[in-house]
């Protein structure tokens, strides 16, 4: 038997060689050595019922940073840092949370921007303050028109408004021969706001219900519109009341098409319902990344996140890849040449082309239109191409 010391000496060649070459191969597939760290904060719910969305928001723009770090980085080699800070869907809450970013900025922490908010009403409660901080802030999801009506230079949007998706939604409804329709809205900024443009496109509901957002039960609004006998339904609303509402609908024997807004564009909206989502359309602003990205993308994510991508993972990582070009065309963390550069972007990403007029908003604004069908998502306009 060989002493264990002389069997130490004779192995050490070996194991040095192998250590060296694991090393090596892992060089070949680190990222770049980076030194300090550039941040982006991204606001949105990331507990409570509307969690699924903001967290697969975050995943996506945690996604388009790790590219860039595995490139690089920014503004010298700093490391691009994805932060998620939890809104819980609340106003009052969303602007503590700026207070957040506000105390970042102020203690000399280098902040790129802000990926958020996602919901409309906390962005246009938040935005103020960013607007002082003099912050880029790129909203995935807040679709109310007035808030890029409101004059902010640095703010911007990659999805389409409900100037866009309320009047699609009309069109889509009056095309499938519905005359009676029934208009079902919560009393958040974002349902006010689309039901406004839905109506404006031409459409007279034969009832329209104002519901309590974050109720438990809708069955008095559900009484009201089966006494009106419609044809069809849009509801406009977030999707845990979406959830609440078709439910109550389905057990109450209304059984009319009904048509969905995109805050209602979630998995969880499927997973909640069961065999009551099947047929119900939706009307969503941003692609399903299902279709437009590809399967290398789905797995550099799933290894990423240790999950799957959301709809809304789509939407983070396409207001990152803006955000990332544009402080790559500014080469500086400063709010007005980021937003300078983000003005003279034409760049193609997941949402589509982000090319952006005078008020922040896309210039080519993308309308789909999804039905629940066997127990997914398929997309029924535009056909996908494959």
């Amino acid at each position: 038997m060989i002493p264990a010391s002389r069997l130490r000496l004779l192995l050490a060649p070996l194991l040095a060689a192998v250590v060296a070459g694991t090393v090596a191969a892992a060089g070949c597939t680190q990222t770049p050595q980076l030194s300090g760290e550039a941040y982006i904060y991204v606001a949105a719910p990331l507990s409570g019922d509307q969690a699924d969305g903001g967290q697969s928001v975050v995943g996506g723009a945690a996604k388009k940073a790790d590219e860039v770090n595995r490139a690089g980085g920014v503004l010298g080699g700093k490391k691009v840092v994805v932060k998620g800070l939890d809104d819980q869907a609340d106003e009052d809450v969303a602007v503590e949370v700026a207070r957040q970013v506000e105390k970042a900025v102020k203690g000399g922490q280098t902040v790129l921007g802000v990926i958020g908010h996602y919901n409309s009403g906390p962005t246009g409660a938040a935005l103020p303050l960013y607007n002082q901080l003099g912050l880029v802030v790129i909203t995935p999801s807040s679709s109310n028109p007035d808030l890029t009506r409101k004059g902010y230079s640095t703010f911007f949007r990659v999805c389409a408004t409900d100037a866009t998706q309320g009047p699609f939604a009309a069109k889509f409804l009056r095309d499938k021969g519905y005359q009676r329709i029934a208009l079902m809205r919560t009393d958040n900024d974002y349902a006010e706001g689309l039901s406004r443009e839905f109506k404006a496109a031409g459409v007279q509901p034969v009832i329209e219900v104002k519901q309590k957002a974050e109720s438990l039960t809708f069955a008095k609004e559900v009484q009201q519109v089966k006494a009106a006998n419609p044809d069809a339904i849009f509801f406009a609303g977030d999707y845990p009341d979406g959830i609440v509402t078709v439910r109550e609908l389905r057990q109450a024997g209304v059984n009319v098409p009904v048509l969905a807004s995109d805050a209602n564009f979630v998995d969880d909206f499927i997973d909640q319902l069961g065999s009551a989502a099947e047929g119900v359309y939706m009307s969503t602003i941003s692609p399903d990344p299902r279709i437009v990205a590809t399967p290398a993308w789905f797995e550099e994510y799933q290894q990423l996140e240790a999950r799957n991508p959301g709809i809304d993972s789509t939407t983070g990582y396409s207001a990152a890849d803006v955000l990332l070009n544009a402080v790559k065309a500014a080469d500086k963390a400063d709010g007005k040449a980021i937003a300078a550069a983000i003005r003279n972007l034409d760049l193609k990403t997941l949402i589509g082309r982000a090319k952006y007029d005078t008020n922040g908003d896309l210039v080519e604004q993308k309308v789909y239109i999804f039905q629940v069908t066997d127990g997914r998502y398929r997309q029924i306009y535009p056909q996908p191409t494959s």
